[in-house]
């Protein structure tokens, strides 16, 4: 396997579309904290998706963690590691379910995505058992879709708490 040297991730994230997508549009070849970068890329896609209706944002988000297991996998597989620090699809997905009940305005953009990244970096139970033991494409997603459960947790009883609901 080649790697840039410069970004420290597969030459065949620039080449292969796949690849590409798994990576986050190459934000999985941050120079540091991929994870990170990829929740970054999340932002803006929730933005964007924001306005929609709830069971149209789920469907989506559903779609995009579907689309996940399969193009995590056979990244995974093609370059053969179970789950490089690269692949951020599923920190993407992640955001998203985080996002799901979230009340608008920026200040919730930002505390989904620190309490998002909190539950992706802390990993407590049951995800990083999960993150260990669960194979494949599914593996990978799964861990971070319970993070983002975790996080759209936090935010709804944050929210609660704050008489946002």
């Amino acid at each position: 396997m080649m790697v840039d040297k410069q970004l420290q991730c597969p030459r065949s994230v620039w080449r292969n579309p796949v690849h590409f997508l798994a990576f986050g549009f190459g934000s999985g070849c941050g120079p540091v904290a991929p994870g990170t970068w990829g929740t970054l890329v999340a932002v803006p896609l929730f933005m964007l998706m924001s306005s929609l209706s709830w069971p149209l944002y789920m469907g989506i988000t559903v779609g995009l963690f579907a689309m996940g297991v399969w193009l995590c996998g056979r990244t995974a597989r093609d370059l053969g590691v179970h789950d490089h620090p690269g692949i951020v699809w599923d920190e993407i997905v992640g955001y998203l379910l985080t996002m799901s009940f979230a009340p608008s305005g920026l200040v919730w953009v930002g505390l989904g995505f620190v309490f998002f990244r909190l539950f992706d970096i802390v990993k407590p139970w049951p995800i990083r058992r999960l993150d260990q033991e669960m194979p494949g494409g599914l593996g990978i997603m799964l861990d971070d879709v319970l993070a983002g459960a975790y996080g759209a947790l936090a935010l709804w009883g944050l929210a609660t708490l704050l008489h946002y609901f």
